[in-house]
């Protein structure tokens, strides 16, 4: 190799090398590793959030989110990266530059058919809202028809957990929460048994709807009506409800939130009575289960026989699925912040409904103690729900609550 030949390969393999390694600097600063941190959950997948910020101002869509070298689906919420956390896989995450156009994935949507707002999983509905009226059975006075309540809810294998307009309660709507024994000033108002026509829950309109990779969503606003006033009903409460149907990648289990915030317009607001019905959420549950096979397990150890009255972070409650060869259920979770958490519960007594023992549960607040609404004050109540075929137990269920009650953040690593 002559001097002049030796030289310009020194030249061109520096070039080279220059720009391999500007490559490589920007592919690193095209990386954001992180890690999720404080979390007490090492068995359950769960969603979590990193804040966009994290991001540093780069453009989301230039992104793909890896769990190691597996690719993780995320949905954007604002200043929110919604993404299912999967522990057994290790707590590091990383943003990586786009090398190619990535197939985005659509899994949760939200659709209107005959009535009903649906929440789905690949195309299957698993929650619905009602927002138009229901009317009751032929021959039962229409003074018990309803709008603002969530039925059916379905199993992941379609199993319907929920009921409506059950025969010795025509008031009860699946799952929903009026208020019972509450006053506005010297009158006693009742938004709970529809029959007394003292009031009544109804949807007003929805203020918005979501769906992506990793959760579906609506924000229902719900009026609590006041039959009692002279003139014409007047507005109690105002309640913004909020429903989301999380993904858990399994095909045994979803979880959905319900959370409900509400103020009072009333000048001098309302009063919640202590009672042991009322607000929070109430669930009746499908006729299939009685006192012979289904079961109740709250956080504190109660059961069917002694955990109505008692408190709890979380109960279980499960049953015979609708072929017999199996069962499934709902594990109910409430928040931390909630008022009077751990929180009261109404269950039914097993030997109820003329011996049946038809299943019923209930979130109380106010089973105990009054609550006094103050005039255009807000409030809130969250609670989350895992619906599952086969079985869950008590360490998943307090691993789910635990997740719920205590959000993982993040650390940024480089």
């Amino acid at each position: 190799m002559t001097k002049t030949t030796f030289s310009r390969f020194i030249k061109s393999s520096a070039v080279l090398f220059c720009f391999l390694f500007l490559l490589w600097g920007c592919s690193q600063e095209q990386t954001i590793e992180f890690s999720i941190e404080n979390s007490e959950n090492e068995s359950i997948e769960v969603p979590v959030f990193v804040e966009t910020a994290i991001l540093e101002g780069k453009n989301i869509e230039q992104f793909v989110l890896f769990q190691n070298e597996t690719v993780v689906d995320f949905q954007v919420e604002g200043d929110k990266i919604w993404f299912l956390h999967h522990p057994k896989k290790g707590n590091t995450y990383s943003f990586k530059a786009k090398d190619k156009e990535q197939v985005v994935s659509n899994n949760f949507s939200v659709s209107k058919e005959n009535g009903s707002l649906q929440l789905k999983s690949n195309e299957k509905a698993l929650i619905s809202y009602r927002y138009e009226m229901t009317y009751p059975p032929a021959g039962v006075d229409s003074i018990f028809k309803k709008s603002g309540y969530i039925h059916p809810i379905l199993t992941p294998k379609g199993d319907t957990l929920t009921r409506i307009q059950p025969d010795d309660h025509y008031h009860h709507y699946g799952l929903w929460g009026p208020w019972t024994h509450t006053r506005i000033d010297t009158t006693r108002v009742d938004f709970w048994n529809l029959g007394d026509g003292m009031g009544t829950v109804l949807f007003k309109d929805f203020k918005s709807t979501e769906s992506g990779a990793i959760f579906s969503s609506f924000v229902a606003a719900q009026e609590h009506l006041d039959f009692k006033t002279q003139d014409e009903p007047q507005v109690a409460l105002n309640e913004d409800l909020q429903v989301r149907l999380w993904d858990l990648g399994r095909d045994d289990r979803y979880m959905f939130d319900y959370v409900t915030t509400f103020n009072s317009p009333l000048e001098n607001g309302i009063l919640f009575e202590q009672y042991r019905y009322g607000g929070g959420l109430g669930l009746r549950f499908n006729e299939r289960w009685k006192a012979d096979n289904c079961s109740v397990l709250t956080s504190e150890g109660n059961d069917r026989l002694t955990a109505d009255g008692t408190n709890a972070r979380w109960c279980i409650v499960s049953g015979e699925s609708s072929d017999g060869k199996g069962t499934n259920g709902i594990l109910f979770m409430s928040h931390p912040k909630n008022r009077m958490h751990p929180e009261p519960m109404r269950i039914w007594p097993i030997d109820g409904n003329g011996g049946r023992g038809d299943m019923f549960f209930e979130f109380c607040p106010i089973r105990h103690e009054e609550w006094k609404i103050e005039p255009d004050k807000t409030y809130d109540l969250n609670y989350r729900m895992v619906v599952f075929d086969g079985k869950l137990d008590a360490n998943e269920a307090e691993a789910y609550w635990q997740a719920f009650a205590i959000s993982p953040t993040t650390k940024l690593i480089k």
